[in-house]
């Protein structure tokens, strides 16, 4: 649970990439990389089980991007447009995703480690039974943002929003949801842990009392 003095703060580092990277173009499935600009990502890439450690992936436009079982390591991803990307099971540590447009991202079971998306827009954001430590949310839009069964430690949103919270069976601690609009939340009980403002509780109050079985009457 948070303590007296607030969250903690998430523990975001940047990628460190080298000065120079190699361009590669195109992902396959178990790609082992270091150093590259990776270019030329397009149609249905599957890059499950791959390894990618201090890489660049320059602004891509693709309709699949699979990510199943990769390990991500200091990557920087910047302005990546996808219908879907599926990361199941996958382990990110100093990852910076930032700009683009994604329907479908789907991170279900996957560990997250000092990991800030910024100015995302996402239609379908899951984190289903997933690790997260440190992670920094900023300017991004999300429709539905899917955490049941998550386990959430050193969180923060700030200016975003998403239409729907899926909370069923999440575990969080140092997780700040004042930066985040959100329109409905499916399981306000399912809130122990994180810091909400004033305002927010406010407007979640009506669930609040259904979900402890208060009858509220005019």
């Amino acid at each position: 649970m948070a303590r007296a003095g607030g969250p903690l703060a998430p523990r975001i580092s940047a990628p460190d990439l080298p000065p120079q990277l190699e361009d590669v173009t195109g992902l396959e499935r178990r790609a082992d990389l270091l150093g590259a600009r990776i270019v030329g990502l397009e149609g249905v890439t599957d890059a499950s089980h791959s390894r990618l450690e201090e890489c660049a992936v320059a602004e891509a436009s693709v309709a699949r991007l699979d990510l199943t079982g990769a390990v991500l390591t200091d990557v920087a991803i910047s302005q990546l447009r996808a219908t879907e990307v599926v990361a199941r099971e996958s382990r990110w540590r100093n990852v910076l995703l930032a700009g683009g447009r994604i329907g479908t991202f789907d991170l279900s079971g996957a560990e997250l480690d000092s990991v800030e998306l910024r100015g995302v827009r996402v239609d379908y954001l899951s984190l289903r039974g997933a690790t997260v430590g440190d992670l920094l949310v900023t300017d991004c839009t999300i429709q539905t943002l899917d955490l049941p069964l998550a386990t959430l430690s050193r969180v923060r949103f700030d200016g975003s929003r998403a239409d729907e919270v899926a909370t069923d069976g999440l575990r969080a601690e140092h997780t700040d949801l004042r930066g985040l609009e959100a329109l409905a939340v499916t399981r306000p009980d399912a809130l122990r842990g994180t810091t909400l403002s004033s305002a927010q509780v406010e407007q979640l109050a009506p669930a609040f009392a259904s979900a402890l079985g208060i009858d509220v009457r005019d």
